[in-house]
């Protein structure tokens, strides 16, 4: 078994059922609850959510919120006002050109306002069980700690995992990235001790040779 196979299946014995843990009722809200995220942390932004999800459930229902009520339900969330001026324009776009169905193709998302790839890899990967690979900071620092990619662009990082991870982990190796790099390999201070990939990890290894 290669590396990379073996990563992939210690990453699928900690995070069996991976997947996001941003909150949303339908295939609407968790387009607009994405597009919160966006250098917002889930917890943050389910907290804002739960809320307005509880009044506002559908596309009419923001439509009709306006911009300036929407910014003020948002506000505790960083960039409030582009984030909430994207979700009336993609949410009339969605209504007037798609039925109120959130889209299924990459190129077909990225013409909403606020939808990059990321988004819409996440988009698709979620909604529609697609095995796209969504490159967020997580993904970004663990790949590089455990030497998936030596990249420190996400469109490559993206295209680096394409090319090495097994078809089978495709469709879950975004997510069993960010809850690795979320619960264990962190940013400042990472559960090295408690990490099940440490002795296949190149940046373990290297720092204890040193």
């Amino acid at each position: 078994m290669s590396k990379v196979e073996e990563i992939c299946r210690r990453l699928s014995e900690s995070f069996p059922n991976p997947t996001t843990e941003l909150e949303y009722i339908s295939d609407y809200t968790f387009l607009v609850s994405v597009v919160l995220s966006a250098q917002t942390t889930d917890i943050q932004v389910n907290k804002v959510t739960s809320k307005l999800f509880a009044k506002y459930k559908t596309i009419d229902d923001i439509l009709a919120l306006g911009l300036d009520n929407l910014q003020e339900e948002i506000k505790s969330i960083g960039l409030y006002k582009r984030k909430a001026a994207n979700i009336i324009a993609h949410s009339a776009i969605l209504k007037e050109k798609y039925a109120g169905i959130v889209p299924r193709s990459r190129e077909a998302l990225e013409e909403l306002p606020g939808v990059g790839r990321k988004t819409a890899n996440v988009i698709m990967n979620i909604l529609y069980n697609a095995p796209t690979i969504a490159v967020d900071t997580h993904v970004l620092r663990v790949s590089g700690r455990l030497g998936l990619s030596d990249s420190s662009n996400p469109v490559k990082v993206e295209i680096d995992l394409e090319k090495i991870i097994p078809d089978i982990y495709k469709t879950n190796i975004s997510n069993m990235l960010v809850l690795h790099g979320r619960y264990i390999c962190k940013a400042k201070k990472s559960s090295c001790s408690s990490c099940n990939l440490k002795d296949i990890c190149d940046t373990y290894t290297t720092q204890s040779m040193l």
